[in-house]
């Protein structure tokens, strides 16, 4: 299925972003493991809509209800179903979308699969509302992962043509990740930030939006997890940032740069500290032959920019085959770039949560 995710552990997703409620089926989780719902709400939060002019100003409380697999805040073994009610909708606003399809959104691709059937409200299950779950179930995999001694972080790398700072590939910390996270713009270089914040001003100003890359980082992840050829770790990892609406690319290490480079360059010594082997740099990102090294995972993701902006563009009436322009109206992000930072942990969270399960 489609919507579905995982092999130990099980990962469905279910709803549209104007249905009564969305949710997921998390299976596979073990008995035992305490979860603390206050941290699963502040990590939802951070993706949550409406907190700034960033943002759709759609306002969601995002509070998942767990309705099965926890008991007294322990899992108990059986799958865990949580759902989260969506409140703020105003499907009117799509209803011309159902003929006139936006340039750059899944809009016509979807109209064709589904005979004119898709659910056009709020871009139905092709929304980015479908990722509030997704960051429900890296919530729990993300409590797993760090009882484990593995941690996650990611911060806006870009916004348009402003860079921010990048992680330190090699020694990078959990307190560094953590004073990112309590952030309300994620970035390391807060001037770069509100560089980026004023660009996006001006894109929505002007009835348009901006894009931008979204950097990830693991640290913890001991070496020798994952497998070669399909299911190396660099597959599954990018298979799950994939499931977020408008990624369209991903990169490891030193990425399409290492690409420019002489092997001399981009190969990453090997050293000896204390008994444990070490690379001096990490230009392979922490995976090698789809295994894990044992330095830190480290990953970039392309967004593009929001499809739904005020221009107006080009586009067909499917209903008459007549050429027409759209402008569209409604309640958009001029930029996804920030709610999609805890995506994207999420997405490596329930990744790598499946190799060590």
């Amino acid at each position: 299925m489609s919507c579905s995710f995982g092999s130990k552990i099980k990962l469905t997703i279910f709803g549209q972003s104007h249905s009564q409620a969305i949710g997921c089926v998390l299976d596979g989780i073990p008995a035992g493991i305490k979860l603390d719902s206050d941290r699963i709400e502040a990590f939802m939060a951070r993706r949550a809509p409406g907190k700034n002019a960033m943002s759709t100003a759609r306002a969601e409380a995002d509070k998942p209800r767990i309705i099965s697999g926890v008991v007294d805040g322990v899992t108990c073994g059986a799958p865990i179903c949580a759902i989260i009610e969506n409140s703020d909708t105003r499907s009117g606003d799509y209803e011309k979308l159902r003929i006139l399809p936006r340039p750059a959104h899944s809009d016509f691709a979807a109209y064709m699969k589904h005979n004119g059937f898709n659910d056009i409200r709020g871009g139905g299950n092709f929304s980015g509302r479908m990722t509030a779950p997704l960051c429900f179930a890296g919530a729990v995999c993300t409590q797993i992962l760090e009882s484990k001694g593995i941690h996650i972080g990611a911060h806006i790398a870009s916004i348009g043509l402003i860079d921010d700072e990048r992680f330190d590939p090699v020694n990078t910390e959990k307190e560094h990740l953590d004073s990112i996270k309590a952030k309300a713009l994620p970035v390391i270089s807060d001037e770069k930030g509100k560089m980026m914040a004023s660009s996006v001003s001006d894109a929505r100003a002007d009835g348009d939006s901006l894009g931008g890359t979204v950097e990830c980082i693991v640290i913890g992840l001991p070496a020798g997890i994952g497998d070669p050829i399909f299911d190396g770790m660099e597959n599954k990892i990018s298979a799950a940032v994939f499931g977020i609406p408008a990624v369209k690319g991903i990169e490891f290490g030193s990425g399409f740069e290492g690409s420019k480079l002489k092997g001399s360059e981009n190969n990453d010594a090997f050293y000896s500290d204390n008994e444990k082997i070490k690379t001096k740099t990490n230009n392979h990102g922490g995976i090698l032959g789809g295994i894990t090294s044992g330095m830190p995972v480290i990953f970039r993701c392309a967004f593009k920019p929001t499809p739904s902006i005020a221009k107006e563009q080009k586009t067909v009436n499917l209903a008459t085959g007549e050429n027409e322009t759209l402008s569209v109206g409604g309640r958009h992000d001029p930029c996804i770039v920030q709610r999609a930072v805890p995506c994207v942990e999420a997405a490596a969270a329930i990744a790598i949560a499946d190799f060590i399960i």
